[in-house]
């Protein structure tokens, strides 16, 4: 069964998944302690690197396992706002995106897509979660979809109930402010089963998973 899916949602302790304000000097507004433990080589897989295969970098790795496009919010794109200058800003990830897939950035300035020699493309759309999610999955080819962020875009997709899979990666660390992930989902727990496994890194992943649609 395709289904839509969020991965490595790093969260503090007290519930904040990104920081205030996104700037060029800091693209995730100044919660960059949320990412001390993360390792992004493996997001493609474990295989990439010679270092021990531990619970995190297996948890990790499922990033990209079977998915065929991505949505995201446009402040994880860019530090822009309002209508898009002409800057040339192509997104943070330089000429190589990490994505390999078609990405669908939320926004109400729509533009010309973008397309890398890697298979990555952004496409910018003005459009409800559940347009979205519908575009994305005409491009996904039969694959999954993933639900890349920030916090606010997933939340909205909780909220609309689009999401089949969520992975929760719960730091110990107290941010104090930022955007919480949590709001607005009261209740959430109850469409979800969840199961929980924490490492001698002191992160603890958290598997929801939707129960089954009756």
């Amino acid at each position: 069964m395709v289904q839509t899916r969020v991965h490595n949602l790093l969260v503090s302790s007290d519930g904040y998944a990104a920081g205030d304000y996104v700037t060029l000097e800091k693209p995730i507004g100044g919660a960059g302690a949320l990412f001390g433990k993360f390792d992004g080589r493996v997001i493609h897989g474990i295989h990439g690197i010679d270092d021990p295969v531990t619970v995190d970098r297996a948890m990790f790795s499922m990033w990209g396992q079977g998915i065929g496009a991505e949505i995201m919010g446009r402040r994880k794109f860019g530090p822009q706002s309002g209508e898009w200058p002409d800057d040339g800003w192509e997104g943070w990830w330089g000429d190589e995106p990490p994505f390999l897939t078609p990405v669908f950035i939320l926004t109400h300035y729509p533009r010309k897509p973008l397309e890398f020699a890697n298979g990555t493309s952004f496409h910018f759309v003005d459009a409800s979660p559940e347009k979205a999610l519908r575009l994305a999955q005409d491009a996904a080819g039969g694959l999954d979809v993933r639900i890349g962020g920030g916090p606010s875009t997933v939340s909205e997709f909780l909220q609309a109930d689009l999401i089949d899979f969520l992975h929760v990666v719960i730091v110990p660390i107290v941010l104090g402010s930022g955007v919480r992930i949590w709001d607005h989902l009261t209740g959430l727990e109850d469409r979800f089963s969840v199961e929980s496994v924490s490492t001698s890194s002191g992160l603890t992943h958290q598997l929801w998973n939707r129960n089954r649609r009756v």
